[in-house]
């Protein structure tokens, strides 16, 4: 019989019964005893061992039966999710992702229509909510504005909303992590949030392409902050310093806020990290066609020069301008497809081509910032699957991004020079402790 503990008393789920539904399990026993429960991370075979084929085998059918006391069980349970809010999302939307049911759904929308917090949702951020098994919603919290908290609690089936404003303390954290397969699942091994390992590929987005460049034992070391209410952690912040070693190159950054408010990340030499253009459009993609003067052209079948670089990915994955300027053009072009042109400053043009669709609100003499999403990838135009075509052109002519010096921001103010020394020092030093620490484990 099988046996599993629940409570404080054993309770046999390997029984028959008539009222309940019976699951028929087919098990392989082999003459050796194996464990029901552990994890098992390698194993070998001894000499002289019996093949696998010499092992007597018996199949053993069992009706297992799921009594009762477990259901029950699971239907009280509660459960905590997140939800990273995008944009262009609703609470519905979000609510639909946190699998609330349909009916606390609508009764939370009804009652949170005058909500203050509710038309603040800011793309980035968290929403936290608690649940039941059935997908009733019992609680929902909201970081927003300036350390301001929603709070919403369900009481006698009665949502009771709060917004209040609070005080968070901070904590700082220092981790380290060693790629072995992706970014994220270094970050995720090395317990790092997830919006901590989006900030890292923001910070060194024209210095690295996450995608091309990250090489097995490239390693990192992340300083950032979090803040807690009651003891509890309420939010994640920003990343303070960051070291990413790539290739044997090393890579450094830190936060500072200069005396007119600007804020940024730079090199602990006081250079700015931020450059007039990011390497590539999309966070993580693939090269599917690179920048040459003879290709042999899908869909012409002819040869002809290709002035441009395609990413292959996702339809739907978003595009991000990668600098500063102002929309031109947005619409259907020839064999573009979607398209949208940027003017930046002085004599560069960016384009991104075979959209599916326009990020909402994008139109002709339109202003974005670097970084925002401004279309969506697709296959529009004369393209055999979903790619992002993306050109870079200087006084109207196309130029090859990769091999293209592209202007950076300007470094710390001499009247910030020494405030920044004093500031970032403490950040450098626990850097530096940590890359130590790590060369030592090799030695």
């Amino acid at each position: 019989m099988l046996y599993t503990s629940l409570g404080s008393k054993q309770r046999i789920l390997a029984q028959k019964s008539s009222k309940l539904t019976k699951k028929t399990i087919r098990w392989l026993v082999a003459l050796s005893s194996i464990p029901l429960f552990g994890i098992v991370t390698a194993f070998g075979i001894a000499p002289n061992t019996p093949s696998f084929e010499e092992v007597q085998v018996e199949e053993v059918i069992l009706d297992l039966s799921i009594p009762d006391v477990l259901s029950e069980t699971q239907t009280n349970q509660t459960f905590w999710h997140q939800e990273n809010i995008r944009r262009g999302d609703t609470i519905a939307a979000i609510l639909n992702r946190l699998d609330v049911s349909n009916q606390d759904s609508t009764d939370f929308l009804h009652a949170a229509r005058e909500s203050r917090a509710m038309r603040k949702l800011r793309p980035g951020k968290t929403i936290y909510a608690q649940t039941t098994a059935d997908g009733e919603l019992l609680t929902l919290r909201y970081f927003f504005g300036n350390e301001e908290l929603f709070l919403m609690e369900k009481t006698d089936d009665e949502f009771r909303m709060t917004e209040q404003q609070i005080e968070l303390d901070t904590q700082i954290h220092m981790k380290s992590g060693v790629i072995n397969s992706s970014l994220f699942a270094a970050t995720d091994s090395a317990g790092i949030p997830n919006n901590i390992a989006m900030q890292l590929t923001e910070i060194f987005a024209s210095e690295i392409d996450f995608y091309r460049d990250l090489r097995q034992g490239d390693r990192f070391t992340v300083v950032y902050e979090t803040f807690l209410n009651n003891g509890k952690r309420a939010k994640t912040g920003r990343v303070l310093a960051v070291e990413f070693v790539n290739k044997g190159k090393s890579h450094q950054a830190v936060y500072f806020q200069a005396s007119n408010g600007a804020d940024g990340y730079y090199t602990p030499e006081g250079e700015s990290l931020r450059k007039a253009f990011l390497l590539s459009p999309l966070t993580f993609s693939r090269v599917s066609s690179g920048f040459t003067n003879a290709r042999f052209h899908p869909i012409l079948k002819e040869w002809r020069a290709h002035r441009g670089i395609d990413y292959a990915a996702p339809t739907g994955t978003p595009v991000k301008a990668t600098a500063n300027g102002i929309v031109t053009f947005s619409g259907s072009q020839k064999g573009y497809g979607n398209l949208v042109i940027l003017k930046h400053n002085g004599k560069y043009e960016t384009a991104y081509g075979h959209l599916s669709r326009f990020a909402s609100g994008l139109g002709k003499g339109k202003r974005v910032n670097q970084g925002d999403v401004i279309g969506y990838v697709g296959s529009t135009g004369m393209a055999t699957g979903p790619h992002l075509h993306y050109e870079l052109r200087i006084d109207g002519v196309q130029r090859d991004p990769t091999k293209v010096v592209l202007p950076t921001a300007p470094p710390i103010a001499k009247r910030d020079s020494n405030t920044f020394q004093k500031e970032t020092q403490s950040l450098v030093a626990r850097l530096n402790i940590m890359r130590n620490i790590h060369y030592a484990s090799l030695d």
